[in-house]
């Protein structure tokens, strides 16, 4: 399995009122990664999650596959790793 990374993440497109940050938490749980997602005032959704590269697209994958979710965009940047448990919807 591969190396820890920290990513900060930007998704734009149709991610508010679809449910989006409660299927970043569910798959987010199932695959045990911690960090935490919230909206924006702009209607983007702003992420961090912890995890493998593996485990992260994964993730963002199982958002990805709702009809209700359409991604336009994904912006990625890696951060420095943090010690938390779990994933919080903010």
């Amino acid at each position: 399995m591969g190396q820890t990374e920290r990513w900060h993440i930007i998704f734009t497109g149709r991610v508010q009122s679809v449910g989006f940050r409660y299927r970043s938490k569910y798959a987010a749980d199932a695959l045990g990664l911690c960090g935490w997602v919230q909206n924006l005032w702009d209607g983007t959704v702003e992420m961090e999650v912890q995890g493998t590269e593996e485990e992260i697209e994964r993730m963002i994958s199982a958002v990805d596959g709702s009809r209700h979710i359409i991604i336009e965009e994904v912006q990625v940047n890696k951060v420095p790793l943090q010690s938390e448990g779990g994933f919080h919807i903010r």
